[in-house]
Order: C-alpha cells, then sequence, then structure tokens
C-alpha cells in the first residue's frame, strides 16, 4: 500500500514540475530510442542464433549462449554507466509523517530492480530461445528461460548500483568492480577446466529445465546485493539529511594562479571548485574519465572497439564537456540571484566556463597516448577532435544557457528530485554524439584521413577563433530571458 502510495506522489510530482510541459519531446524521444534498440537486439538475437547453428553444429546453440552469459553481465554493467543514473527520492516531505525511512529506501530499491532496464536484454534472448529453445522444450521453457535471464539482470543491476553509489562517494571504490571483473577474467582464460563458462552454461540450462534451484540461487544473490545496497544507502541518506559535511580538510587549493585574468579568472576559480568540491559534479566526472580510460585501455591493447574508432574517440572528447555543460546555468541556480548582482557578471561566468572546458580538453588527449602508441588512433585526427569540441560543439552546447531553467542540486545524489531532462537536451545530447561521429568516419573515406582531419581541423579552429562573439551573443539572448529563468531555477530548487 505505501509502495504504491509512494509510486502516486512521484508521478504527480512530475506532472507538477516546472519542466515537465518541456518534457514530452523527451519522451517521444526516450520511447523511440526504445524501440529502436529493441529491434536492434532482436535481429542480433536471431543472428546469434542462426550463426552459432552453423558454426557450432555439435552442440545446441543456447548452451554456447549461456556459457558467455557472463560476457553480456559485464557488458550490461558498464552500458548502464552512461544511460542509467542512479534512483532518487526525496524523502524530507515524509519525514513528518508516521513512516519509517527503511521503507521509503525499500521503495528506492525496488523501483530501480523494475526498472524497465532490465528488460532489454529480454530483446535478444527471447527471439534467441524462440529458435533454439523451444524446439526441445516448447513455450515453457522459453518462458522460464526469459524469467532466469530477467533475474540475472536485476542482479547485474543492484551490482551496478552498489558500485555506482560507492564510486560517486570516494573515487577509490573503482577498485572494487576492477578487482572483481579481473578475477573472473583471470577464472576464464587461465584454467582449461572452464570452471565460469561451465558454471553459466548449467545455470541457463536450469532456467530452461525450470530447476527450482537455480531460480533460488539467483534469487538469494539479488537478496544479498540488495540488503548491501540497503546498508550502504541508509547511511547516505543519514548524512544527505543532516547536512553531515567532511571537516577534514587536508589541503584547500584557492587557485591564486587564476587571479591574473581578473573577473574571468574569479569565475574560473569558482567553476573548479564547485566542479572538484561538490558531490554531484565530481560522480559525473568520475563517471566519464573512467568510461574514457576503459576505452583507452580496450581501444589500446585490444581489437574489440576497432570498427568503433571513430565513436570511442568522440565519446572521449566530448564526455567531459557535455556531461555538466548540457545542464549549463543548472547548477548555477542554486546561487542565480548572487551572480545577477553585478553588471555582466554572466558574460565573465560563460567565458570562465569555456576557458576551463576548452582546456580540459587536455584530460582525453592524455588518456589516449597509448592508443597513439600503438597505431590505434590518429594524433592530427585526435587534434582535430579537439577543436571540434571546442569550436562547433561548444557553441552548440552553449546555446542552452538561454533556455535551461532548472536548478540542478549539487550534493543530494540519493535524497534529490528526480532529474528531468527537456527534449531539447535530449535532441543535443544524440545529435552531438551522432553527426561528429558520421564525420569522423565518413570524411577520411571521401577526403582521405589527413585531408579530412584537415578539414575538420579548419571547421574547429573558425568556430574556436569566433567565440567571444557567439558566448556575447549567448549572454545578450539571456539577459533577455533573466526575468524568466530566474522564476524557473526558484520554483525548481
Amino acid at each position: 500500500m505505501l509502495f504504491n502510495e509512494l509510486r502516486l506522489h512521484g508521478k504527480l510530482a512530475a506532472k507538477r514540475h516546472p519542466m515537465y510541459e518541456k518534457n514530452k519531446i523527451g519522451k517521444y524521444i526516450m520511447y523511440a530510442s526504445f524501440i529502436f534498440w529493441g529491434a536492434y537486439f532482436i535481429f542480433i538475437g536471431i543472428g546469434l542464433a542462426k550463426a552459432i547453428s552453423t558454426e557450432v553444429p555439435n552442440m545446441e546453440a543456447y548452451h554456447i549462449l549461456n556459457s558467455g552469459l557472463i560476457f553480456a553481465l559485464a557488458l550490461d554493467f558498464v552500458i548502464r554507466f552512461p544511460f542509467q543514473k542512479t534512483p532518487t527520492q526525496e524523502v524530507k516531505p515524509y519525514l513528518l509523517l508516521p513512516v519509517k525511512r527503511s521503507r521509503i529506501l525499500d521503495f528506492l530499491l525496488l523501483r530501480h530492480g523494475l526498472s524497465s532496464f532490465n528488460l532489454i536484454w529480454l530483446f535478444l534472448f527471447v527471439p534467441f530461445a524462440a529458435l533454439t529453445v523451444f524446439p526441445f522444450y516448447g513455450i515453457s521453457g522459453v518462458l522460464t528461460y526469459s524469467i532466469g535471464i530477467w533475474l540475472l539482470m536485476v542482479f547485474n543491476g543492484y551490482w551496478y548500483l552498489l558500485c555506482r553509489t560507492l564510486i560517486n562517494e570516494h573515487i577509490w571504490w573503482v577498485v572494487l568492480p576492477i578487482v572483481v571483473y579481473s578475477g573472473i577474467a583471470i577464472a576464464i582464460f587461465i584454467p582449461k577446466t572452464g570452471f565460469i563458462s561451465n558454471f553459466f552454461m548449467n545455470l541457463g540450462e536450469g532456467y530452461i529445465e525450470g530447476n527450482l534451484l537455480a531460480y533460488l540461487g539467483t534469487l538469494a544473490a539479488t537478496v544479498l546485493v540488495w540488503c548491501i545496497n540497503r546498508k550502504v544507502m541508509t547511511g547516505l541518506i543519514y548524512n544527505e539529511i543532516n547536512k553531515v559535511e567532511d571537516t577534514k580538510v587536508k589541503t584547500v587549493s584557492e587557485y591564486r594562479f587564476l587571479e591574473r585574468f581578473g573577473e574571468v579568472g574569479e569565475y574560473m576559480r569558482l567553476e573548479l571548485k564547485m566542479l572538484l568540491r561538490n558531490k554531484r559534479c565530481k560522480a559525473s566526472l568520475r563517471s566519464v574519465a573512467m568510461l574514457v580510460i576503459l576505452f583507452s585501455i580496450i581501444l589500446s591493447f585490444s581489437s574489440t572497439y576497432d570498427h568503433m574508432k571513430s565513436f570511442v574517440q568522440v565519446y572521449s572528447f566530448l564526455g567531459f564537456g557535455m556531461v555538466i555543460l548540457i545542464q549549463l546555468m543548472g547548477f548555477e541556480g542554486n546561487y542565480i540571484d548572487g551572480l545577477m548582482t553585478r553588471k555582466e557578471s554572466i558574460k565573465s561566468l560563460l567565458t570562465a566556463k569555456y576557458y576551463i572546458y576548452s582546456l580540459a580538453e587536455i584530460i582525453p588527449l592524455i588518456l589516449l597516448i597509448p592508443a597513439f602508441v600503438m597505431g590505434k588512433a590518429s594524433l592530427l585526427g585526435a587534434v582535430a577532435l579537439i577543436f571540434l569540441t571546442t569550436g562547433p560543439v561548444y557553441c552548440i552546447l552553449f546555446q542552452l544557457a538561454v533556455y535551461n531553467h532548472k536548478t540542478v542540486p549539487l550534493n543530494e545524489s540519493i535524497t534529490g528530485k528526480q532529474s528531468m531532462n527537456t527534449g531539447m537536451q535530449m535532441l543535443i545530447s544524440f545529435g552531438l554524439f551522432i553527426v561528429p561521429t558520421t564525420l569522423y568516419g565518413t570524411l577520411p573515406m571521401l577526403l582521405g584521413q589527413t585531408w579530412a582531419y584537415i578539414v575538420i581541423l579548419i571547421i574547429g579552429l573558425g568556430f574556436t577563433l569566433t567565440s567571444p562573439m557567439w558566448i556575447n551573443n549567448v549572454y545578450v539572448r539571456f539577459m533577455q530571458r533573466r526575468y524568466e529563468n530566474m522564476e524557473g531555477f526558484r520554483d525548481s530548487k
């Protein structure tokens, strides 16, 4: 009963949100994306069934796929980082009611477990099972197998949630998934017994046969991770609600070297402090940094992403700026009244942001050095991507400063309001990945690699060198809408 009430409250809160009317396009985009990826996974499932049956005729296709379930779980874990946020639930309004805090946390975890993200893999496994399992076990085998796969994905979702929550609190927790997956890799590739593949092959067959022990084992593992998540989040919720701060500050950097740049330098200091001291900003940057490092390692020492070089390099350079700039002025909404008290402070702020995120492009350049050394990436192409990012991409992202008017919390990661991106933000995010990736991948085929990178570099330099002009244009348009935007920032605090 309480869970249903909390669900209804969440729906009402979404409808009453200032961004609700502007988010309808975003919903349609989300539905279209879900349909696209569902169709894509169905195609892969059918293709896998036919390919495995042809290539390995002496074994059943579902045995082969089940033996590789661990790879599907690892891929699912990685995919969740850019596409699935940690769940949030407003807790403060319920503290005045006779409702246990633990019950609200249970609802948060239950909502995460029932997320539609856990269903996406069924678009692959159900068609595969229909072609390979159905002839031997009938519809009941397909059904029980699908339920088992769904339970595995729910378990994997809670495992991801635990890692993501801990990493958001402290970057050193990234060691946990690294150690776990390194141990699994060692268990897979070093022993000749094939313990991991045999275990998952038997587990998958147990799902198909409706073996109660297979389901109970998966449920037990899921409950265990649930309890660990519950324990961890209980402490975090207490800290966030009671505003418990870490008072053990070892060093305080004032970035005094930026004082020579005057007012713009002061706002550069403000931006750096916001990024490096506030939980939500740090968590976003950590996630992007980990993905870029992972992509760099795989691109340098493996052929796994050789067919996706363009996407990997574009994501590496776009990710650092886009993760913050897509919500441009949203974090500043927490103190927008103070910013508006000084003449042209917003223009200085926008200029400072542009300098900071342009300089941040050095980070992915350094992280991709192994790929340059191994000959998997071009240095000229990387430089072209840097200026493509600081030029056309940032020019488009900075237009959002005019239209964004939703305040984004600086620290609340669990007890804050549910995020609600606008359709414009989602369209721009999607377009800024697709267009540069397509351009970076197709131009070399038309002009040759060197000339293609030179053309991209010239385009990027054109926008980069004219940045003072379009930043001033953004500032003028922002000031024309300042009262509407300030009202939105206040309403969404």
